[in-house]
């Protein structure tokens, strides 16, 4: 453990002033970073290359990948898993950073006592990158990226552990290349069915043409599910969290609060199953505007944390300054975290049939079936014109090759990833 999360704890256990210390120190260490950026709205749709005309209503879901590799639905394009189940791992880095005053519903305050929840796994601080293959194939999403190794990421400064201790993943910024431009995706070596994962970053990719995502994904893609738990393109600002499944999972209605969830609607349908939806899978766009691109990152980012259990599969957010202590103190607990931002009811969706032996995946990809087909799309919040239209180029991938100024904020800064089980059953 660090030595500031040694402080940190210390102080925690001393009441109101170590809630003040701990604003001003946070606020000094986060404040030198330009992470001020226009909103931008994570929609759910997107379009099929054959109609352009419905490119805000369908997100495409990631293809499989070659036998013997883990893809991902909705971004199916993962690396190869290990096979072996998570095992128990280290926690490391400042709990940070500014808390708010107020608690909104769905978060829970106040000091932890125990958590029935244990840590299995945590990919922190100068070790982040362990424990992780990064992808160097091509892209099954049909992006103009290129995903570089371990080794080249390194020599080409796209990846990094900074001087706060977090774990950065870049874009390529290359002013004008001809072919694909570089980019990370990196998938855990360790398989995982069932559980809790937590995910605290301060910064993920924004910008035309970007087409970011935190998610899960099981073998056989889509017969293992897919679990989409940060995901949205351009200049979006509403996370969309999205299942893609093999036939039979279907929601029953499209009304989020019908199925205790917090969105603001259900997007792609109510047809989960990746062969019958067009690749859509069933989708919840988060009501919350700090949830995603600039206004995430302005924001000091936040955690999200996707529960998968036997009553269904969840996924919280958490802006920066209504993190629950529990989570930074390392014993997480669910059952007060109110309506989750999306929820798939076992009763609808079984999450044991339909997900098994997920790894999770993180990458930046561009262009490709979503970002792509929706470069001509208008009036959604955030990207009132297209990217078409303000970047004057006709399509996504000319602007790739020859802007590659445009994407200094198209990267990741992440605190951590970590992997909760429970001795009692999911």
């Amino acid at each position: 453990m660090r030595p500031t999360s040694i402080l940190f704890l210390a102080l925690a256990t001393q009441g109101t002033s170590a809630t003040v210390f701990k604003r001003a120190s946070t606020f000094a260490a986060r404040h030198t970073k330009s992470l001020a950026r226009d909103l931008r709205v994570a929609f759910g749709g997107i379009l099929p290359r054959d109609s352009a005309s419905n490119a805000q209503h369908v997100i495409y879901c990631k293809n499989s990948p070659p036998s013997g590799v883990l893809g991902s639905g909705s971004n199916s394009d993962s690396g190869v898993g290990s096979g072996s189940s998570l095992s128990s791992g280290v926690r490391s880095g400042p709990a940070s950073t500014t808390k708010k005053g107020s608690t909104p519903t769905g978060s829970a305050k106040g000091p932890s006592a125990t958590s029935p929840w244990q840590l299995t796994q945590s990919y922190a601080g100068s070790n982040f990158f362990d424990g992780w293959d990064f992808w160097d194939t091509d892209d099954p999403t049909h992006g103009t990226v290129q995903y570089v190794s371990r080794a080249d990421g390194q020599s080409a400064g796209l990846i990094e552990i900074n001087s706060a201790g977090n774990a950065v993943m870049r874009v390529d910024t290359t002013p004008s290349i001809s072919g694909n431009r570089k980019s990370i995706r990196i998938t855990t070596q360790k398989e995982f069915t069932g559980g809790l994962i937590i995910l605290d970053a301060f910064h993920a990719p924004t910008g035309c043409g970007t087409w970011p995502a935190f998610w899960s994904n099981g073998p056989n893609w889509p017969v293992g599910g897919e679990i989409d738990i940060v995901e949205g393109v351009s200049d979006y600002t509403n996370n969309q969290a999205t299942i893609h499944t093999a036939p039979g999972c279907a929601l029953t209605t499209d009304n989020p609060a019908k199925l205790n969830a917090s969105a603001s609607a259900v997007t792609g349908g109510t047809d989960c199953a990746a062969a019958t939806s067009g690749n859509a899978g069933c989708g919840m766009r988060s009501a919350d505007n700090k949830s995603f691109g600039p206004g995430f990152n302005s924001n000091g980012g936040g955690v999200y944390a996707m529960l998968w259990q036997s009553s269904g599969i969840s996924v919280f957010f958490f802006e920066r300054g209504d993190i629950p202590d529990h989570i930074d103190a390392g014993a997480p607990q669910p059952d007060k975290w109110g309506l989750p931002m999306a929820h798939w009811p076992a009763a609808v969706c079984d999450p044991w049939k339909y997900f098994y032996k997920h790894v999770a995946i993180i990458n930046t990809s561009l262009c490709g079936d979503w970002a792509g087909s929706a470069w001509t799309s208008s009036g959604i919040p955030g990207q009132e014109q297209s990217c078409a239209q303000r970047t004057g180029f006709s399509t996504c991938s000319e602007f790739v090759q020859k802007n590659g100024g445009s994407f200094a904020q198209a990267y990741w800064e992440i605190k951590s990833v970590k992997f909760y089980n429970t001795t009692a059953p999911l």
